[in-house]
């Protein structure tokens, strides 16, 4: 269908070039060795970028979309620093703590917000037929799993009554199921969570968390984790909002030195746990709007600071503006992966060009029998930039082929996630085509240029 928008004379040329690339196969190969590179380079390089790009995305998934993030800070220090600047004693304010009252507050005074979810960790420990395993267990209302996507792969959700009542029961991880359940269903089975016994009314689907997700974002395996109503922590686990007689007793052990062990329990508490007077570990905040994040964060800010009497006790966090920032790392990554890739194809012409400059000085007497025998000089033009263009062509072909297998075997052997788009072998292609058409102009002209007299006489 191409062939025939070409005249008979262009034709003529087209065969005389595919006769002379047949008949130099090996210093056609060579030429097109830089074009084969940089193209497989640039495919190779954009699949890194795409598949980091790709788990970028992913990680926006696991921290959750419009999110504000509230943490309380245990160990308050601004307050110790500010009085050692000034040279005064100061005494420590009383804050309450992150609390229900708070999620109460910012529920029916803010607009604006999807979902509120309060979130209490406590380590622990899950026990079941003499099999002992440490794990978190997470105290969560069912907007949590609503905020994060996650998905029941067996069984069912928290019911109204189970949530009100604080009902002893619990959604497991996938990985505590092949853990504790690997041959059988786990859900109606009960586990020891802790003291407490309770009944595992779901299992989560599977959810993958990469090593680097984990260390960037601060994002935990949320495969091992135990999923209770939130009132069902606070009543049979741990309410650090109420003064119990357990913990007096704890604080007048601490104030006379004596060291303890909830051996029944686990380990011993950390020195983290025993300061810790906040009701809850993480409070997330869901917005309707992107735009609105950060004014929202700030009236949280100023809400909170009013309620905890001033006191920095809590600290914001907007996770999209750290994945904002690591797309701009990503960016960046690709720009200079692109530019290497680019200097690779650049290289590759330039190749080209002189290789097809040092053919242009072997084939004098053939370039000067053409002429002299009724060729016109654009017809030597069309002969080298001919040859330019089908060495680099092939050469992109090849190309594409290495930089596809290159990607497959990076990604199965280095573990590096890669993704090929078809807009960069596109792209690889057409600069492939170009390059040699580009560079094929300059010995086009010089084998053009030849006295047909001189060139006949070249020895």
């Amino acid at each position: 269908m191409i062939l025939k928008y070409f005249t008979p004379r262009l034709l003529a040329n087209l065969y005389i070039a595919i006769d002379a690339v047949i008949a130099n196969k090996m210093r056609s190969l060579l030429t097109a060795l830089g074009i084969i590179f940089g193209v497989a380079a640039v495919i190779a390089m954009l699949a890194i970028g795409n598949g980091a790009q790709q788990e970028i995305l992913d990680q926006i998934k696991l921290v959750g979309v419009n999110n504000i993030v509230i943490r309380p800070i245990i160990e308050q220090k601004e307050e110790k620093l500010n009085a050692e600047a000034s040279g005064k004693k100061e005494k420590k304010k009383f804050s309450p703590g992150l609390t229900i009252r708070d999620v109460h507050s910012i529920t029916s005074t803010i607009p604006g917000l999807e979902r509120v979810s309060p979130e209490i960790i406590l380590n622990t420990n899950v026990i079941r037929n003499g099999i002992r395993r440490s794990a978190k267990l997470v105290g969560v209302l069912p907007s949590y799993f609503q905020i994060y996507d996650f998905q029941l792969a067996d069984g069912r959700m928290f019911n109204d009554e189970q949530l009100k009542a604080g009902s002893p029961v619990c959604i497991i991880g996938s990985a505590l199921k092949s853990r504790f359940f690997p041959t059988e269903d786990a859900i109606g089975k009960s586990i020891k969570v802790g003291p407490h016994w309770l009944k595992i009314i779901g299992v989560m689907r599977e959810r993958l968390v990469s090593e680097s997700s984990i260390s960037k974002l601060g994002i935990r395996d949320f495969n091992m984790d135990v999923y209770a109503p939130l009132q069902s922590v606070l009543i049979r686990y741990e309410n650090r909002d109420l003064i119990t007689g357990e913990a007096l007793r704890k604080a007048a052990m601490r104030s006379r030195g004596m060291v303890f062990n909830n051996s029944a329990e686990g380990d011993a508490e950390s020195e983290l746990d025993k300061k810790n007077y906040h009701q809850l570990d993480r409070l997330v905040i869901q917005v309707e709007e992107t735009a609105k994040l950060q004014s929202t964060a700030e009236i949280l800010s100023r809400m909170l600071s009013r309620k905890h009497y001033d006191v920095v006790d809590f600290e914001i966090e907007i996770p999209e503006l750290l994945l904002k920032q690591q797309q701009r790392t990503n960016d960046i990554f690709n720009y200079v992966l692109g530019a290497i890739a680019g200097i690779s194809l650049l290289v590759g012409g330039i190749g080209i060009m002189n290789i097809m400059l040092a053919s242009v000085l072997e084939r004098i007497k053939e370039i000067g029998l053409r002429l002299s025998i009724g060729a016109q000089k654009s017809d030597v033009v069309q002969q080298f930039l001919f040859e330019a263009v089908m060495i680099s062509v092939s050469g992109g072909l090849i190309g594409i082929i290495l930089g596809v297998t290159l990607a497959y075997v990076v990604s199965a052997f280095a573990g590096i996630p890669t993704i090929i788009s078809f807009s960069s072998i596109v792209l690889s292609f057409g600069v492939a085509a170009t390059v040699g058409l580009i560079f094929g102009i300059a010995p086009a002209r010089k084998a053009a240029s030849q006295d047909p007299i001189t060139s006949l006489r070249y020895e």
